[in-house]
């Protein structure tokens, strides 16, 4: 017999509600839900509103990096993106993790008071090993404002001349540091390429000053950016993506209060801007670069990562291979060669295909090579 209190129409209809919101939260899979998220099944119509949904992204490898704003943006090139950089409508530079990452010019000041703090923290012990404190600090900054005052823009190299001669420690990592020093400080930002060579101008004159915000809605606002791009993520993802502490993320949190929604899966807890909600579930392959945000994001990658598979990512020298991610997750790795007329691109599968993935594969390569103006051709080998 049913209850009379559940023929109540109000209790009726929060039953159902209760239902369909279950219901959705198990049909939704964690990676497809991240795939939407992460815009791979979207896009963008130029690289500045990709950098804008993200926030950050990791960009110390510069032709990848390029590659992941493109394949979540309609038909941009690497001509495209390198333009806009040029142009300062997106950055590169440090501003989370000891790394650069791309940023748009309205976020790098709030962001780099946020989170330049833990970086330089991170930093203390290379900043001594190669000989630097406040007082060659202070110094080497005045030079590089000096050189790079009235617009000007220079590589490493140029102002490694500088420093050299005023006899600041600039061998083996000391350059590395003192830019990265002048970065964190919000002294200096990218400029233009130069012959393909790096520059760096004064972010003063690169960007225009825009309001100041308040550490908290500075948190606020980099919480929201991660878990719209990211989600559903732990936070202890968000920790290791932004260099925050614990009790930060947290904060965070409580500060952006209802527009995050909190869900449990398997001992997990994760968090997203958005309920959970049926997504289309692509079958579609992914060619994703390495250090894309799709894995580098996240400290628990197991929703995605087979741990068995981990180590065809690692290219060796610090750097990471490209990943195929069939489903949300990764069933191969990849990687391209530059031939006189054709960029050469193999695929090493780890896992039995579909014929309509295998398919998708080829049009991915197409879309590569459209991103460089390129014939491309499509190599498969089988693990």
């Amino acid at each position: 017999m049913i209850s009379e209190e559940f023929l109540n129409p109000k209790i009726f209809l929060r039953f159902l509600s209760y239902m369909v919101h279950f219901l959705m939260k198990m049909v939704s899979d964690i990676t497809y839900r991240r795939l939407f998220n992460q815009k791979l099944v979207a896009t963008f119509k130029n690289s500045a509103e990709v950098v804008h949904w993200f926030g950050a992204m990791q960009a110390q490898d510069f032709a990848a990096a390029k590659w992941a704003i493109a394949i979540r943006s309609k038909n941009q090139t690497d001509v495209d993106i390198e333009q806009a950089f040029n142009e300062g409508k997106i950055l590169r530079t440090h501003i989370m993790r000891p790394t650069w990452h791309f940023v748009m010019p309205a976020d790098i000041r709030w962001m780099l008071a946020l989170t330049s703090p833990r970086v330089q923290a991170f930093n203390g012990y290379y900043y001594r090993k190669s000989g630097f404190d406040k007082t060659i600090f202070k110094k080497s900054n005045e030079i590089i404002k000096q050189a790079l005052r009235g617009g000007k823009q220079l590589t490493s190299s140029e102002l490694n001349m500088l420093l050299q001669k005023a006899k600041i420690p600039t061998k083996d990592i000391g350059l590395s540091y003192a830019l990265m020093q002048a970065e964190l400080e919000a002294i200096i930002c990218s400029g233009p390429r130069r012959d393909k060579q790096f520059t760096y101008m004064l972010l003063d004159e690169r960007v225009p000053k825009v309001k100041e915000i308040s550490q908290d809605e500075a948190l606020a606002e980099l919480i929201k950016r991660y878990f719209q791009s990211h989600g559903p993520a732990q936070l202890r993802d968000f920790v290791w993506w932004s260099g925050l502490s614990v009790a930060d993320a947290k904060k965070g949190t409580e500060l952006v209060g209802s527009e995050l929604y909190k869900e449990e899966r398997e001992g997990k807890t994760y968090w997203c801007l958005e309920s959970a909600k049926v997504v289309q579930n692509s079958q579609d392959g992914f060619l994703i670069p390495g250090f894309d945000e799709y894995f580098i994001a996240y400290k628990d990658r197991n929703d995605i990562l087979d741990k068995k598979y981990a180590k065809y990512l690692n290219q060796g020298g610090g750097m990471v291979n490209g990943a195929i991610i069939v489903e949300g997750k990764m069933v191969g790795c990849w990687k391209r060669i530059f031939e006189k007329s054709n960029v050469a691109i193999t695929i090493q599968l780890f896992k039995k295909v579909t014929s309509s993935q295998m398919h998708s594969f080829g049009k991915q390569v197409e879309r590569y090579g459209h991103f460089v103006d390129m014939p491309a051709s499509l190599h498969i080998m089988h693990s």
